[in-house]
């Protein structure tokens, strides 16, 4: 009888710190937002501060388009850590490796080296997909599919080019992951915990330097420092960030999934959620910052294809 009680407890105890962790006033703004979206939208957002967050889908499957490139970065800085690679050892670039985005690295010629360091600058600061497959083939999609399960992530996964991962590949494309799974990375760099604090290190650094800043960090300061990844396909956007703010580091992934619309342009509504919510917990989390993005700032901002 006393184990039944005690278990009760622990229960009721349990729950009343999950309640205690969650923003209900920020999951009710971000509801708001999400609410008239056509199409699925899943957001996860921590404030790493305080420990407490706010969800919408949060454990929901969405593709990960280009976001799996951080995923492919840990395999890839797991290995180098091993001693299977080298940071600073030189790439042979071949025409086979070449796919036809507009990638800078699509511009290499055959046969021409460059080093590994910056192949992977190019696959996160500009999202070069070329790079990216090139990184991918090099540790393999089953090699970072196995980092990811043995650090903790059940969903997360590279599906292309990964044997036994068609079915799913035809579902989420590229790589599969929930909004959570996608915060959970990035916290786990940002503290050192990713392979080994000074790979963690690097790989935040390169995560502070992106090109494509016109959605999710277009509504951040410049003044603070944010590390994030985008991605999209026809259907679906996203965007994970963690911005260290004055008052509290916080960290937020949105991902759309089934859009209407599957247009190409700043206006897709699927962009325009992802920069309202990110406009909204900067003046959550920072209410005193009076910054706003200046007038006339369109036409200075990276809004090219990915």
């Amino acid at each position: 009888m006393k184990s039944i009680k005690y278990l009760i407890l622990l229960l009721l105890l349990s729950t009343a710190t999950a309640f205690a962790q969650t923003d209900s006033k920020l999951t009710k703004k971000l509801n708001a937002l999400a609410k008239d979206f056509h199409g699925q939208v899943g957001i996860y957002v921590q404030n790493l501060k305080t420990g407490k967050s706010a969800e919408v889908n949060a454990d929901t499957l969405f593709p990960t388009a280009s976001m799996i490139k951080v995923s492919i970065m840990c395999g890839l800085m797991d290995k180098i850590q091993k001693g299977e690679l080298d940071y600073h050892q030189n790439l042979i670039f071949k025409d086979s490796l070449r796919y036809d985005t507009g990638d800078i690295l699509g511009s290499v010629k055959n046969n021409d080296t460059i080093a590994l360091s910056k192949v992977a600058m190019l696959m996160i600061t500009m999202s070069d997909n070329t790079a990216s497959l090139w990184l991918q083939k090099l540790v393999t999609g089953e090699y970072i599919n196995n980092w990811l399960q043995q650090n903790g992530f059940d969903n997360m996964r590279v599906n292309s080019r990964v044997k036994g991962r068609e079915r799913i590949r035809s579902i989420y494309g590229w790589g599969v992951t929930t909004p959570r799974e996608m915060c959970k990375l990035f916290t786990m760099i940002r503290e050192g915990k990713a392979v080994s604090p000074a790979a963690s290190e690097r790989m935040y650094r390169n995560l502070s330097h992106i090109y494509w800043d016109d959605n999710a960090i277009s509504q951040v300061p410049p003044y603070i420092q944010t590390a994030s990844k985008q991605g999209f396909v026809d259907a679906s956007r996203s965007e994970t960030v963690l911005a260290s703010a004055p008052h509290g580091n916080y960290v937020f992934s949105i991902i759309t999934n089934h859009q209407k619309d599957t247009s190409y342009k700043h206006d897709n509504e699927g962009f325009i959620l992802i920069r309202n919510v990110s406009a909204l917990l900067w003046h959550y989390f920072e209410p005193d910052d009076k910054w706003h993005q200046p007038a006339g700032y369109d036409k200075f901002m990276n809004v090219d294809s990915e």
